[in-house]
C-alpha cells in the first residue's frame, strides 16, 4: 500500500487499532441492551443474566496478560483478526439461544475471552512498538476508543432492539464486526521492521525486531515476575487499583441506583453516565497530549487528587438536583480515563518497551480487581448505612492515597526519569 511521503505507516496501524477497539467496545456494550429483552422472552432471572455479564467482565480482565504474551509470540495481526472473527461468530449465534447456559457460554466465556484478547492493553502495545514520540497522544486516543465505541453503538443497538427485536440487533452487530475482519487482516502489521521501517520518530539505524519465543503462559508469568521486583511497579499498580475502584467499580456500577435513591429517574442516571462517556473521550485524548509534555507523575497526582475532590463533592451534588450532578458528570468524565496515558508511559519506563504490553495487561487485571471490589463493597455499605455517602467518601480518600503513590514513583533509588520525551516541532 502506497502512502503519502510524510505519512508513516505507524499512523495506519494506530487507525486500524482504533477501529478494532471501537468495535470491541460496541460488542461489550451489547449485554446492557439484551438484559430486558432476554428477561421478557425467556423469563430468565436477572441474576442469571448478570452472572453471564460478570463472567464476561472477569475474563476480559484476566485473559489480558496471556493475550499480550500470545501477541508477542504470534503477532498482532493474526491474533487480532482471529479474536475479532470469534467475537463476530459468537454474536451471530446469539439469536439461536434457547437456554441460559448458552448465554453464559456465548456472552460470558466466548465474547469475554475474545474481547479480552484485543483489550485496551493494545494501546500500549501499538504505542510502544510503533512510536518513539507522540506515545502519550496515541495511548490517549486509542484508550478513548472505548468511550467512543459505546457512544456510537449503544444508542443504535438500543433503538434497533426496540424497533426490530434483539435478534435482528445481534445479527446486525455481528455483520458490522465481521465486515471489518478482512480489512484488519489486510492493513494491520506486527512491527515497523516488517516493512523495513524504524518506529515513528526514531532516527536511529533500523535494528532487527526481537521476537518472543516460548509458551505464552510462561512468557506472561515471567514478565510479571520481572516487573514485580520493582517498587515503582507496585506503586503504579496500586494507583491503578484505585482507578478501577473509583471508576468502573463505584461510579459505573452505582451512580444510577444512587440517583434513584435521591428521587431521580433511572433514565436520568443513564444520561449522566452517557455524558461522562462523552467527556472521557475528550479528557483521555487531551491527557495523552499532555503526557508527552509534562512530568507523568505530576499528571497522575493531579488526576487522582481532583478525582478525590469530585467524589467528596458528589453527595452534595445530589442535593443540588440535576444541575449539580451534570457538573459532576462533566468533571468526572474529563478525569475518567485521563490517568491511562501517564500510567502507561511511567510503566514503560519501569519495565522497558518490549514488556510494556504484557505489563499493562497485568495492571489491568489489578484495575479490574479494584473495580470488582468497589462494586461489591459499595453495595455492602449501601445496605449497612442506607446510603452511598460512606462509599463515596471512602473512594475519595483512596484517590488521595493514589495521588501520593504517583508522587512516590521514582523516589526510592533507581526509578523512572520524570522528564517527558522531547516532541519535535510539526
Amino acid at each position: 500500500m502506497r502512502l503519502p511521503a510524510k505519512l508513516h505507516y505507524a499512523w495506519v496501524v494506530a487507525a486500524v487499532t482504533f477501529v478494532v477497539l471501537l468495535l470491541t467496545a460496541g460488542v461489550r456494550a451489547a449485554p446492557g441492551v439484551l438484559i430486558v429483552p432476554l428477561e421478557n422472552e425467556f423469563h430468565w432471572p436477572r441474576s442469571t443474566i448478570s452472572f453471564a455479564i460478570g463472567v464476561n467482565l472477569l475474563l476480559y480482565g484476566l485473559i489480558g496478560p496471556f493475550a499480550a504474551a500470545l501477541i508477542d509470540r504470534f503477532g498482532v495481526r493474526r491474533t487480532m483478526t482471529a479474536a475479532l472473527a470469534v467475537s463476530a461468530a459468537a454474536v451471530a449465534l446469539t439469536p439461536a439461544m434457547r437456554q441460559s447456559w448458552q448465554l453464559i457460554l456465548l456472552w460470558g466465556v466466548v465474547v469475554g475471552a475474545s474481547c479480552g484478547v484485543i483489550g485496551n492493553f493494545l494501546a500500549a502495545f501499538i504505542a510502544a512498538r510503533w512510536f518513539r514520540v507522540r506515545q502519550g497522544l496515541v495511548i490517549g486516543i486509542l484508550t478513548a476508543a472505548n468511550a467512543a465505541g459505546q457512544l456510537i453503538f449503544l444508542p443504535s443497538m438500543a433503538s434497533l432492539a426496540t424497533s426490530a427485536g434483539w435478534r435482528t440487533m445481534s445479527l446486525m452487530l455481528a455483520a458490522v464486526v465481521a465486515a471489518f475482519v478482512p480489512l484488519i487482516a489486510l492493513f494491520m502489521r506486527d512491527r515497523p521492521e516488517d516493512l523495513g521501517l524504524a518506529p515513528y520518530g526514531d532516527d536511529r539505524r533500523l535494528r532487527p525486531a526481537p521476537v518472543a519465543d516460548g509458551n505464552p503462559l510462561t512468557l506472561a508469568f515471567r514478565a510479571f515476575g520481572e516487573g514485580a521486583r520493582s517498587r515503582d511497579f507496585w506503586l503504579i499498580a496500586g494507583s491503578y487499583f484505585v482507578c478501577g475502584a473509583s471508576t468502573n467499580g463505584l461510579i459505573g456500577t452505582h451512580l444510577i441506583p444512587a440517583c434513584v435513591d435521591h428521587g431521580l429517574a433511572e433514565v436520568t442516571g443513564a444520561g449522566l453516565l452517557a455524558a461522562t462517556g462523552v467527556f472521557s473521550f475528550l479528557g483521555g485524548t487531551f491527557s495523552g497530549w499532555l503526557s508527552d509534555r509534562v512530568d507523568n507523575r505530576l499528571l497522575l497526582a493531579w488526576y487522582y487528587g481532583l478525582r478525590g475532590l469530585s467524589l467528596l463533592y458528589l453527595p452534595f451534588a445530589f442535593d443540588m438536583s440535576f444541575y449539580g450532578l451534570s457538573l459532576f458528570s462533566i468533571f468526572y468524565g474529563l478525569d475518567w480515563i485521563a490517568g491511562v496515558p501517564p500510567t502507561v508511559r511511567l510503566l514503560s519506563r519501569v519495565v522497558g518497551t518490549e514488556r510494556t504490553g504484557i505489563m499493562v495487561a497485568w495492571i489491568t487485571v489489578i484495575h479490574q480487581v479494584g473495580g470488582a471490589a468497589a462494586a461489591y463493597l459499595a453495595g455492602v455499605l449501601r445496605i449497612s448505612f442506607g446510603t452511598y455517602l460512606e462509599a463515596f467518601l471512602f473512594a475519595g480518600l483512596l484517590c488521595f492515597a493514589a495521588a501520593a503513590m504517583a508522587l512516590a514513583i521514582g523516589t526510592g533509588g533507581r526509578g523512572v526519569e520524570p522528564a517527558p520525551d522531547a516532541v519535535p516541532a510539526g
